[in-house]
């Protein structure tokens, strides 16, 4: 199954929906608005596919934006094969 991942209104991420899984179970122990956080947990329970950043308040935007930025390569370097963690850089990349 295919996930995609709305950046901005300009800019979106596909990505198998493993690898959206992981990245999403990677930010929601991560933010500190559980509110999020709990978006996000129900996104990946419900098997829902997408994400839509810029329906986050802007505060959770910026810590996501700025999680991916700071960690989430680093982390799927020790648990994912590399094609993973090229696209996860990709998905950084259109944080900026």
């Amino acid at each position: 199954m295919a996930a995609l991942i709305m950046v901005r209104p300009d800019r979106d991420w596909q990505s198998s929906g493993g690898l959206f899984d992981w990245t999403l179970e990677y930010l929601i122990p991560r933010l500190s608005d559980e509110k999020t956080a709990e978006w996000l947990r129900a996104i990946v329970e419900e098997n829902l596919g997408n994400l839509w950043i810029p329906d986050l308040p802007d505060e959770a935007q910026e810590e996501i934006f700025d999680l991916l930025r700071t960690g989430v390569v680093a982390a799927a370097a020790h648990e994912l094969p590399p094609t993973a963690v090229d696209q996860l850089r990709e998905l950084v990349a259109l944080t900026y």
